[in-house]
């Protein structure tokens, strides 16, 4: 569902890139580390990718500060998988993943593709002491970056933030996230709106996301309404307590009737939530939206022919500057997800 407290944008990210990748003629499969017994090793979705369980560490949901521990028992897989089935490539999302893959690749001699999706170095600039990541974080980002095969970001802060980590620009590309645009158009269905202006804006309900920052804004657009998407499900949004915080300062600010909190909004049902006729605007938190589909346990479908890819994605961190998330991918591609 829409953001989840811990799952965000990069898993719609992975599991896009992948069933585009599949809709080429590559093979696809994606590593996540396996947090629930009764799942399979291996799930064929019908986009036409492979997920594989990995399993490392205990099979339940571990928050992310836990899961540093077992990249080394997922590399471990990595290496037992890729040696008897090799893949082109491996392209890791976020630096847990990013150590995980490069262990790996570096033992198999293979080329290694590095997306992070958020650092570490920004969220501790912008966050201070309410930066909850582990303290070795920053170090294991710089030593990933600079030894990736090829670093691709989501936008060009990140391209500067990694020259200064020693990231050499040439070995660097910018590769903007996209919209699918056969999911999200000007037409169809859009719920009615309460004023003459809506104002979409979607994330994990956590305080960094900079949902406040929209409320505190309301007072001076007085014909708008702001909808809120993400968070828990709408029947629980009462017991959450930034729901709470965002509600009360609407309250305080006297913009209560127009400060809409929705929770969490199934990825198919989004396009209703849009601003309508292209009159109002959609706020997103960077790549900071869950989906209702799980990666873990899509359904069966054909495996394509063509080049594989192989990749490990791992659990992410946004902030309002930068991007966020982390994994693995090879042509036969390889996507590894830790969380």
């Amino acid at each position: 569902m829409l953001g989840g407290v811990e799952a965000g944008g990069q898993n719609v990210y992975v599991a896009e890139l992948s069933a585009a990748l599949a809709r080429h003629g590559h093979e696809v499969s994606v590593y996540t580390r396996r947090d629930d017994p009764g799942l399979p090793e291996r799930v064929h979705t019908p986009q036409g990718y492979t997920v594989v369980n990995v399993p490392a560490g205990p099979a339940e949901p571990l928050p992310n500060h836990q899961l540093l521990q077992h990249m080394g028992p997922f590399a471990q897989y990595l290496d037992a998988q890729w040696s008897v089935d090799r893949p082109n490539v491996a392209h890791a999302h976020f630096w847990m993943s990013g150590i995980a893959t490069q262990l790996t690749a570096r033992h198999l001699g293979l080329p290694a593709i590095q997306t992070f999706h958020a650092l570490g170095v920004v969220k501790r600039r912008h966050q201070s002491a309410d930066d909850m990541s582990l303290q070795d974080r920053l170090r294991f980002e710089s030593m990933v970056a600079r030894a990736a095969t090829w670093v691709a970001v989501t936008c060009t802060d990140e391209v500067f933030e990694l020259m200064r980590m020693g990231r050499p620009r040439s070995r660097t590309s910018v590769v903007p996230c996209g919209v699918d645009n056969h999911l999200f158009t000007p037409d169809g269905p859009a719920e009615a709106k309460s004023a003459m202006h809506r104002i979409v804006s979607v994330g994990r309900l956590v305080p960094r996301k900079g949902f406040d920052d929209m409320v505190r804004a309301m007072p001076s657009i007085p014909h708008a309404e702001l909808v809120i998407v993400g968070g828990p499900k709408p029947t629980e949004l009462h017991s959450d307590s930034e729901a709470r915080r965002l509600r009360d300062l609407a309250d305080e600010l006297g913009v209560g009737s127009r400060v809409h909190l929705l929770g969490s909004v199934a990825h198919q049902d989004m396009p209703r939530r849009r601003p309508g006729s292209c009159a109002g605007p959609l706020l997103m938190g960077p790549g900071d939206i869950g989906h209702d589909a799980d990666l873990r346990q899509g359904g069966r479908g054909p495996r394509p022919a063509g080049l594989r890819f192989e990749c490990a994605v791992g659990m992410s961190r946004h902030v309002r500057r930068g991007g966020g998330g982390h994994g693995t991918c090879s042509t036969r591609t390889c996507l590894a997800m830790p969380g």
